[in-house]
């Protein structure tokens, strides 16, 4: 049988590599659109922790998987009595993943590691494993995938969850092309930073349709200057393109939040039922025509950023392989009656 679910999505603008000031903005910002729209679901975009750039900064970003990020979903989710979707970099067992949280207010919490870092993110964590599909209590034992980033973007991921998930979960860390750049290069850089936007735009309709069901995908906004990979001492001044969605089953954008709106936080219901693909799936391995410029720094920047990341864990130069090892299974059973609620005094 058919339900309705009615999810919030929030679009924050965080600083790099400031975890604990971001973490205390997303609180803001999901108590802030539980308030506002009582939604069953609030979810915050992959990486939430810090916007995943290319800087030193990024060194310091990971925390332990059930540290600071994870303490702070699976507490909002208990107190509100929502399920709390969120991402950060997690050290689980002996590396640092990309980590999505869908925490339930019983206890329970789902984790998905990203399967393949994007470009220079591959300097500062590894790819998971798991198949990115879980069921919710909270919604009836609804079928529910989660994606991260480009995960977004890949037939792969659609043809891993088409038919298998009445709702997609996760969410977007989508910098743009540099804006800052003179002469040629800035030229060649305002054309693809065209077609990130309109790729943005378009995604998430294309994935929806996709895998037959709906989607929620929260971005990160506002402007970002890190350093360009393979290229030091070059400033990549850009902003994050936004485009948070929910969009139904058909394709159809029910609430939406662009670049221009900042940050923010939208709420739609949708329908969760048997899924039913709208669009065929392509041999292509990704759903938007990227550009040649774009799949050659997709494949350059992987290279070198997953030679430097195996390189610095074996001479034990991460700040994080000096801490204790620990890990969470990927399904965290629901708590103790007493603990699934907060203690309230007469």
């Amino acid at each position: 049988m058919s339900t309705t679910v009615k999810i919030a999505t929030v679009q924050p603008a965080l600083r790099l590599g400031a975890v604990e000031e971001n973490l205390v903005r997303l609180e803001e910002l999901i108590r802030d659109a539980v308030r506002e729209h009582s939604p069953e679901i609030v979810t915050v975009p992959e990486a939430a922790s810090s916007p995943n750039v290319y800087s030193r900064a990024m060194r310091t970003v990971a925390r332990p998987v059930d540290g600071a990020p994870m303490q702070l979903y699976q507490r909002l989710a208990r107190e509100l009595d929502v399920v709390v979707g969120g991402g950060f970099l997690a050290k689980r067992g002996g590396d640092v993943y990309g980590t999505y949280v869908l925490a339930e207010p019983d206890g329970r919490a789902h984790l998905h590691d990203k399967d393949i870092p994007t470009m220079w993110e591959n300097n500062y964590y590894t790819g998971g494993d798991d198949p990115g599909r879980t069921t919710l209590a909270a919604l009836g034992g609804a079928s529910v995938g989660t994606a991260c980033g480009w995960e977004w973007a890949r037939m792969g991921t659609a043809r891993r969850l088409r038919g298998r998930v009445q709702l997609l979960l996760g969410g977007m860390c989508w910098p743009s092309y540099p804006t800052n750049w003179p002469g040629i290069a800035g030229k060649w850089a305002a054309r693809e930073h065209s077609l990130q936007l309109q790729h943005a735009r378009e995604l998430p309709r294309q994935m929806a349709r996709l895998i037959g069901a709906p989607i929620v995908m929260p971005s990160h906004v506002g402007p970002i200057d890190f350093d360009t990979p393979l290229a030091p001492g070059v400033p990549w001044r850009t902003y994050m393109v936004g485009e948070t969605q929910i969009v139904e089953r058909d394709g159809t954008v029910l609430a939406r939040l662009t670049a221009e709106d900042g940050e923010a936080h939208v709420s739609a219901t949708v329908t969760l039922d048997t899924p039913e693909p709208v669009d065929p799936l392509g041999p292509m391995y990704w759903i938007p025509p990227m550009s040649v410029s774009t799949r050659a720094a997709w494949a350059a920047m992987n290279n070198h950023g997953a030679l430097k990341y195996k390189a610095m864990r074996l001479l034990r130069k991460h700040p994080w392989q000096s801490w204790p090892g620990g890990n969470l299974p990927d399904e965290i059973p629901a708590a103790p009656a007493a603990e699934q609620r907060p203690a309230t005094t007469p």
